[in-house]
């Protein structure tokens, strides 16, 4: 009689971050901390080891390879979940080494510069980085919306699982829904096309394609922005067309910047930085822009109270009378 073997741990590990419904980016990133805290340790079990050795390896990516606060940080939370919801063994008061966090200012662009480097971009990229700007959207916000987040008669766009998991609502400029909607038409081709070729699927987020299971063919379920390509799910096996790319958008916007003679460095989520800064120069309530970001605490908000242009704190120099 053959006994069934046990799941191995990393196995056991990405089973509870799927039943908890974490992204598939958090599970590789808790995946592979916990892979180099085994290897720190020469291979042995996490189950013989406890405090001293997770403060050791938290001390040591401090120390030894200087890595930044954030980094530090997902590490540590890689191991807390391992223990806390894999091995079942509660682990409190560590007392490791912190890396420092730096606080550093957002790099800002002037509304002539936004446009400049919006201009510099073309199709869909162009697009995304006017709803960037527009929208004070994240990366990833832009890119995860579904064609249901677009509310033209509300001029609204609903912000689906953001930053700490949190809903939101935010503005749809006005100027962009003609864009957006030719955008869309062209998208729905693409998407009748897959349908017809026995594709058309996509990813439904918490366990959704059980509840509804023909959902994941439904238009309204659709990208804004879709991959170029059919892809495998890396989870499921299942061939579906995911969002564009993040890298895509990264190095278009970086390459539009320095075709207009940008020496500041830009990338997509400055857009999301100059957002906020020229609402607020435009004389918007701190409260209200906290609540179009998104942010928990109205001082994350606050720093770009920092960077208007004014001058640090409003002070008009002596130099300039």
């Amino acid at each position: 009689m053959s006994s069934t073997r046990p799941r191995k741990l990393l196995d056991q590990l990405r089973d509870v971050l799927r039943r908890k419904h974490y992204s598939l980016r958090t599970e590789e990133a808790y995946v592979y901390w916990v892979k180099r805290y085994i290897l720190f340790h020469n291979k042995r079990h996490p189950q013989e080891m406890a405090r001293p050795e997770i403060e050791a390896f938290l001390n040591h990516l401090a120390v030894t390879e200087n890595v930044a606060a954030s980094t530090q940080n997902q590490a540590f939370s890689a191991l807390l979940f391992l223990y806390q919801h894999v091995l079942n063994i509660d682990i409190q008061n560590v007392n490791a080494l912190r890396a420092k966090k730096p606080k550093r200012l957002p790099v800002v662009m002037t509304k002539q510069e936004c446009q400049s480097v919006i201009a510099a971009l073309s199709g869909t990229y162009q697009l995304m980085a006017k709803l960037l700007y527009g929208s004070g959207l994240r990366l990833t916000e832009c890119l995860r919306l579904r064609v249901k987040d677009v509310d033209f008669a509300q001029n609204h766009l609903v912000v689906r699982a953001g930053k700490g998991d949190k809903d939101r609502v935010t503005l749809l400029p006005d100027n962009l829904k003609p864009e957006i909607t030719s955008h869309l038409h062209r998208v729905n081709l693409q998407h009748q096309d897959d349908l017809k070729q026995g594709y058309g699927q996509v990813y439904l987020p918490n366990a959704l394609a059980r509840k509804y299971p023909n959902a994941d063919r439904d238009w309204a379920w659709q990208y804004v922005f879709p991959s170029r390509n059919l892809s495998n799910d890396p989870r499921s096996n299942i061939i579906r067309r995911h969002h564009a790319s993040e890298s895509g958008l990264q190095k278009a916007v970086r390459q539009a910047a320095k075709q207009v003679g940008l020496t500041k460095p830009v990338g997509p989520h400055t857009f999301r930085h100059s957002f906020a800064t020229h609402l607020l120069e435009n004389g918007y309530d701190i409260r209200t822009v906290q609540e179009l970001l998104g942010h928990k605490d109205v001082r994350t908000t606050m720093i770009y109270t920092h960077v208007l242009n004014q001058g640090p704190m409003g002070v008009r120099s002596p130099l300039d009378g």
